[in-house]
């Protein structure tokens, strides 16, 4: 089986993925050839991030710690953290193009860019700059 271009889960695809919510087809075939062929799927400190302002502002419930939560979903079969060094950060302050304005959408493209990643994602601004050519993204 060929590698793919690893993938690298936004914070709503994490939350779909977790709540095994329908996902695009596409995305799901990406999903189960990563998981057959041992590709690991990476999912971003930036989402533990999320995930806690999310918990913390209400908007998301969960049945036990939003630590223990992501901490789950981190240590899953098939699943790493991926990396995110000052590189990282710095440089989601000076992408190319017309980039998200939102920090985390910067950052997890940043991310993307630094390491080759194919984000999967619904977000329409993180789409619409995969569309500028500058990430590589699969819409789920």
């Amino acid at each position: 089986m060929t590698l793919q271009t690893p993938l690298l889960l936004d914070t709503c695809a994490v939350v779909w993925f977790a709540d095994d919510e329908v996902m695009a087809q596409r995305a799901t075939d990406a999903l189960n050839h990563s998981f057959a062929s041992g590709e690991p799927v990476y999912l971003s400190p930036i989402t533990a991030w999320e995930i806690g302002m999310l918990c913390a502002r209400g908007r998301m419930r969960f049945p036990m710690s939003p630590q223990a939560w992501f901490d789950r979903i981190q240590n899953a079969p098939g699943m790493a953290l991926a990396p995110m060094p000052p590189s990282v950060l710095m440089a989601s302050s000076f992408l190319p193009g017309l980039p998200p304005a939102d920090p985390a959408d910067r950052i997890l493209a940043a991310t993307a860019r630094e390491f080759g990643f194919r984000l999967m994602t619904r977000d329409r601004p993180l789409l619409a700059y995969s569309d500028q050519g500058f990430i590589h993204a699969l819409a789920c």
